[in-house]
């Protein structure tokens, strides 16, 4: 029984339901699996159907027999002691301003001073 991740890209055809038949075979991006419980070696999948192009055209959750899916492009797995992107972008501080300056210029009331439109 093979597991399938998260971007994994999915032949969905007729070895995985009927349904998918002939020109109704579908590739799929995955999102994700859902783990309840089903008939024995069925599952629920949800992703993305794949145009020609590679592009998402319209979000699917699919039943299939999990031993007809075919996995056409698998996500790569991290490899060890290879800093991810996130870890090698240092921390930034987003808020350039120094302590004590307001985010937005803060507007003054002037005692005798009207705004207009008020009379």
């Amino acid at each position: 029984m093979s597991t399938f991740t998260p971007g994994d890209v999915l032949l969905i055809g007729e070895a995985c339901s009927v349904q998918f038949a002939g020109d109704r075979a579908l590739r799929l991006r995955l999102v994700s699996v859902d783990q309840s419980p089903t008939y024995h070696g069925w599952v629920w999948l949800t992703g993305y159907v794949l145009n020609d192009k590679g592009l998402a055209t319209d979000k699917r959750e699919v039943y299939v027999q999990r031993a007809g899916v075919r996995v056409l492009r698998a996500t790569p797995v991290p490899t060890p002691g290879r800093p991810t992107r996130s870890a090698a972008i240092p921390n930034v501080r987003q808020d350039r301003r120094p302590a004590g300056v307001p985010a937005t210029p803060q507007r003054r009331a002037i005692p005798g001073r009207r705004t207009a439109g008020h009379g």
